[in-house]
């Protein structure tokens, strides 16, 4: 590998068996960093920047992909170097895994004990800021029939009168 004056590395720079994409098909997606799987998806860096560096940028200015996974277009479009066709792949890609993620659990998830319950909710409940009281309706076989939000309370409490679980 040569070393730029910069220090700026392009992928090319790189062996072949140690760029992205080449890992990734010889070792598979989880031998990868977050970096470099968005630096995939990129494609390309910028004139400024490496694809690394340009994904490193992006996961440091959205705290990694805790709120990378919120971010709205234009939040994504203020890194310099990823224009609207980037940014939308990104989000794209969210999206994907986002739904990927709720598959199982739309085909009429059976609910045996309480970690059963937390397993359906924890891919929507994971970062949210307060607490959250959210019912499940089971039918006679205990699969989930329907979900829904009761209260939104503060920081780390809820309170919910009995009615309100049973009204809906």
């Amino acid at each position: 590998m040569t070393k730029k004056p910069d220090a700026q590395l392009l992928i090319r720079d790189y062996a072949e068996e140690d760029r992205p994409r080449e890992r990734l098909i010889r070792q598979g997606p989880q031998s990868l960093s977050n970096q470099e799987l968005i630096a995939i998806l990129l494609r390309t860096g910028s004139k400024e920047e490496s694809v690394l560096k340009l994904s490193n940028h992006l996961l440091h200015q959205f705290d990694g992909l805790r709120l990378l996974k919120e971010a709205s277009l234009d939040e994504i479009m203020l890194i310099k170097g990823i224009g609207e066709a980037k940014a939308v792949q990104i989000m794209a890609a969210i999206e994907i895994g986002r739904r990927i993620g709720n598959l199982a659990f739309h085909d009429r998830y059976v609910i045996r004990s309480p970690e059963d319950g937390a397993n359906y909710l924890m891919n929507d409940m994971r970062f949210l800021n307060q607490e959250h009281f959210v019912c499940l309706y089971l039918n006679t076989k205990n699969q989930v029939l329907h979900q829904q939000t009761i209260f939104i309370g503060s920081l780390n409490a809820s309170i919910v009168h009995p009615r309100e679980v049973v009204r809906p």
